[in-house]
């Protein structure tokens, strides 16, 4: 019965990315939740030993078949590993001490436009009016965001120190998915355990750091949960359903499905956390979906 459901789902595109979008968006959740229970340089650290423990075992081997492609990348695997998921989830769970699980997602919203933007700069990709449109009205958004919906903010330059760490994390995740034009050819899983070595190996000057400025704060038992959901859940998870959902309808369709983070996320936040849903997160999660739509139109 198990085995024909998972058949089932693991056919199932639309369900699939839909799922690892909600797994995601309820990674800001996590990040809150998080607070005051495990710092974030420990989680961070501790997240890719338990993603590393489960992946080699199950591709292990495939990882040393596929050592001379990934060795010939190895310079890109280790700048990927490094930006999008050590950089970003240090970035993310530090700015989750100073900023709502409500704005951490929606910044989120800015990855595609950030991508577009690097494509542009660095890849000379040719974009038409209505994606430089979208560009902009993404931007405005998260500006509405960060500022609160303050003008008075923007002017004094006031942004809050955790929405700035995030903007960065976005960047660094961007960054990450531009270096996906040139990833090995090795089948998803294995690259994926690839960066995920990196990550493990690079997060460990982080802990030392927090360790040594007395900053390091072990799992209590809600840590411990926390840590577990995001290891399972964003991390591991998300990571099959969505390279699964790629081979299904493609990678330009799959993406699509990115913009649902800042909706789950939104709604997880103000659910689960009880945090307020101002008129300026409304304002501004419209504007950020508004604009990667506009974005992904072909002129």
């Amino acid at each position: 019965m198990l085995r024909a459901l998972w058949q089932w789902f693991n056919g199932q595109a639309y369900l699939l990315l839909a799922t690892t979008t909600l797994f995601w968006g309820g990674n800001g959740v996590a990040g809150r939740l998080a607070v005051g229970e495990i710092s974030p340089m420990v989680l961070v650290a501790l997240r890719w030993i338990i993603v590393v423990a489960i992946m080699l075992p199950l591709v292990g081997r495939q990882v040393t078949e596929a050592w001379p492609k990934l060795k010939a990348k190895g310079w890109l695997i280790v700048a990927m590993g490094t930006c999008g998921f050590t950089a970003f989830n240090a970035l993310f769970y530090g700015a989750a001490h100073y900023t709502s699980a409500v704005n951490l997602t929606i910044f989120q919203g800015a990855i595609p436009v950030l991508v577009l933007i690097g494509a542009v700069l660095f890849f000379r990709s040719r974009v038409g009016p209505l994606q430089i449109l979208g560009m902009a009205v993404t931007i405005v958004g998260v500006i509405v965001v960060s500022v609160r919906g303050d003008l008075a903010v923007l002017r004094a330059l006031g942004i809050n120190f955790g929405d700035g760490l995030m903007l960065i994390a976005c960047v660094f995740y961007a960054g990450y998915t531009l270096g996906l034009r040139q990833r090995p050819a090795v089948p998803g899983l294995v690259f994926f355990a690839g960066l995920a070595i990196v990550a493990f190996l690079t997060s460990l000057p982080l802990v030392a750091a927090e360790i040594a400025s007395g900053k390091a704060q072990w799992p209590t038992l809600t840590g411990w949960a926390v840590l577990l959901y995001v290891a399972l859940f964003p991390s591991l998870l998300s990571q099959i359903f969505f390279i699964r959902g790629v081979e299904l309808i493609g990678p330009a369709r799959a993406g699509l499905f990115v913009n649902l983070v800042p909706v789950f996320g939104a709604l997880l936040a103000v659910v689960l956390l009880g945090e307020p849903f101002a008129i300026y997160h409304a304002i501004g999660l419209v504007m950020v979906l508004g604009g990667i739509w506009l974005a992904e139109r072909r002129a």
